[in-house]
Protein backbone atom coordinates (compact mmCIF):
# COMPACT_ATOMS: atom_id res chain seq x y z
CA UNK A 1 0.00 0.00 0.00
CA UNK A 2 1.85 3.07 -1.20
CA UNK A 3 -0.07 5.95 0.34
CA UNK A 4 0.17 9.66 -0.27
CA UNK A 5 1.79 11.74 2.43
CA UNK A 6 -0.90 12.24 5.12
CA UNK A 7 1.10 14.92 6.93
CA UNK A 8 4.19 17.06 6.24
CA UNK A 9 7.26 14.97 6.98
CA UNK A 10 5.31 11.70 6.87
CA UNK A 11 5.21 9.69 3.65
CA UNK A 12 4.79 6.19 2.33
CA UNK A 13 8.03 4.23 2.49
CA UNK A 14 9.93 3.01 -0.54
CA UNK A 15 12.69 0.42 -1.01
CA UNK A 16 15.39 3.11 -0.85
CA UNK A 17 14.44 3.61 2.82
CA UNK A 18 15.74 0.13 3.64
CA UNK A 19 19.09 1.09 5.19
CA UNK A 20 17.50 3.71 7.46
CA UNK A 21 14.72 1.34 8.51
CA UNK A 22 17.30 -1.39 9.21
CA UNK A 23 19.16 1.06 11.45
CA UNK A 24 15.98 1.90 13.34
CA UNK A 25 15.16 -1.80 13.71
CA UNK A 26 18.62 -2.36 15.18
CA UNK A 27 17.88 0.40 17.70
CA UNK A 28 14.70 -1.50 18.62
CA UNK A 29 16.73 -4.62 19.31
CA UNK A 30 16.45 -6.31 15.91
CA UNK A 31 20.01 -6.31 14.53
CA UNK A 32 20.92 -8.08 11.32
CA UNK A 33 17.93 -6.96 9.24
CA UNK A 34 19.94 -5.15 6.56
CA UNK A 35 20.19 -8.31 4.44
CA UNK A 36 16.45 -8.82 4.13
CA UNK A 37 14.77 -5.51 4.93
CA UNK A 38 14.54 -4.50 1.24
CA UNK A 39 12.63 -7.70 0.45
CA UNK A 40 10.38 -7.13 3.47
CA UNK A 41 9.65 -3.57 2.33
CA UNK A 42 8.77 -4.81 -1.17
CA UNK A 43 6.38 -7.40 0.31
CA UNK A 44 4.72 -4.84 2.57
CA UNK A 45 4.30 -2.32 -0.23
CA UNK A 46 2.74 -4.96 -2.49
CA UNK A 47 0.29 -6.19 0.14
CA UNK A 48 -3.16 -4.54 -0.02
CA UNK A 49 -3.67 -4.95 3.74
CA UNK A 50 -0.31 -3.57 4.89
CA UNK A 51 1.25 -0.15 5.15
CA UNK A 52 4.66 1.30 5.84
CA UNK A 53 5.14 4.97 6.66
CA UNK A 54 8.31 6.92 7.38
CA UNK A 55 8.98 10.22 9.09
CA UNK A 56 11.51 12.27 7.19
CA UNK A 57 13.44 15.35 8.21
CA UNK A 58 15.84 17.16 5.88
CA UNK A 59 15.87 14.12 3.58
CA UNK A 60 16.73 11.63 6.35
CA UNK A 61 14.37 8.94 7.62
CA UNK A 62 14.07 9.43 11.39
CA UNK A 63 11.16 7.12 12.15
CA UNK A 64 8.85 4.51 10.71
CA UNK A 65 5.73 2.53 11.44
CA UNK A 66 4.51 -0.66 9.79
CA UNK A 67 0.90 -1.69 10.04
CA UNK A 68 -1.57 -4.31 8.92
CA UNK A 69 -5.30 -4.21 8.41
CA UNK A 70 -7.01 -7.37 9.61
CA UNK A 71 -10.61 -8.24 8.69
CA UNK A 72 -12.88 -9.19 11.55
CA UNK A 73 -15.49 -11.89 11.35
CA UNK A 74 -17.59 -10.90 14.36
CA UNK A 75 -17.70 -7.17 13.62
CA UNK A 76 -17.94 -4.95 10.59
CA UNK A 77 -14.75 -3.41 9.37
CA UNK A 78 -11.13 -4.18 10.03
CA UNK A 79 -8.81 -3.53 12.90
CA UNK A 80 -5.36 -2.08 12.47
CA UNK A 81 -2.28 -3.65 14.00
CA UNK A 82 0.94 -1.70 14.40
CA UNK A 83 3.72 -4.23 14.01
CA UNK A 84 6.82 -2.03 14.34
CA UNK A 85 7.15 1.61 15.38
CA UNK A 86 10.37 3.47 16.00
CA UNK A 87 11.62 7.04 16.12
CA UNK A 88 15.36 7.66 16.20
CA UNK A 89 16.49 8.39 19.74
CA UNK A 90 17.91 11.79 18.75
CA UNK A 91 14.51 12.80 17.31
CA UNK A 92 12.36 11.70 20.25
CA UNK A 93 10.38 14.24 22.25
CA UNK A 94 9.72 16.46 19.22
CA UNK A 95 6.32 15.11 18.21
CA UNK A 96 7.58 12.86 15.38
CA UNK A 97 6.02 9.73 16.92
CA UNK A 98 2.74 11.56 17.47
CA UNK A 99 2.71 12.60 13.78
CA UNK A 100 3.36 9.02 12.69
CA UNK A 101 0.63 7.72 15.01
CA UNK A 102 -1.76 10.41 13.73
CA UNK A 103 -1.11 9.18 10.18
CA UNK A 104 -1.89 5.61 11.28
CA UNK A 105 -5.16 6.79 12.84
CA UNK A 106 -6.09 8.53 9.57
CA UNK A 107 -5.36 5.41 7.51
CA UNK A 108 -7.19 3.13 9.96
CA UNK A 109 -10.20 5.44 10.09
CA UNK A 110 -10.26 5.56 6.30
CA UNK A 111 -10.47 1.76 6.24
CA UNK A 112 -13.36 1.72 8.70
CA UNK A 113 -11.26 0.18 11.48
CA UNK A 114 -12.80 0.13 14.94
CA UNK A 115 -9.45 0.01 16.78
CA UNK A 116 -5.70 -0.02 16.58
CA UNK A 117 -3.75 -2.69 18.41
CA UNK A 118 -0.08 -3.23 19.07
CA UNK A 119 2.25 -5.32 21.17
CA UNK A 120 4.93 -3.56 23.17
CA UNK A 121 7.31 -5.60 25.28
CA UNK A 122 7.18 -4.97 29.03
CA UNK A 123 10.74 -3.60 28.97
CA UNK A 124 9.75 -0.72 26.68
CA UNK A 125 8.44 1.54 29.44
CA UNK A 126 9.16 4.77 27.56
CA UNK A 127 7.09 3.48 24.63
CA UNK A 128 4.25 2.59 27.00
CA UNK A 129 4.16 6.17 28.27
CA UNK A 130 4.05 7.41 24.67
CA UNK A 131 1.16 5.11 23.78
CA UNK A 132 -0.75 6.13 26.91
CA UNK A 133 -0.40 9.80 25.88
CA UNK A 134 -1.87 8.86 22.49
CA UNK A 135 -4.93 7.30 24.15
CA UNK A 136 -4.01 3.60 24.07
CA UNK A 137 -5.07 1.47 27.00
CA UNK A 138 -3.60 -1.76 28.20
CA UNK A 139 -5.32 -4.93 27.14
CA UNK A 140 -4.25 -7.81 29.33
CA UNK A 141 -2.71 -10.99 28.03
CA UNK A 142 -0.79 -11.37 24.86
CA UNK A 143 -0.09 -14.94 23.84
CA UNK A 144 2.37 -16.15 21.26
CA UNK A 145 3.60 -19.44 19.84
CA UNK A 146 6.94 -19.45 18.08
CA UNK A 147 7.15 -21.43 14.85
CA UNK A 148 10.22 -22.72 13.10
CA UNK A 149 10.86 -20.75 9.92
CA UNK A 150 10.16 -22.59 6.71
CA UNK A 151 13.32 -23.89 5.03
Amino acid sequence: MNTPSPSPGIRGANPADGPAIAGLLAALGYPGTAGHVATSIDRLLAHPDAGLLVAEEQGAVIGFVSLHFIPQIAMEGDFCRISYFCVAEAARGRGIGAKLEEAVVALASGRGCDRIELHSHARREQAHRFYARQGYEESPKYLMKRLQPAP
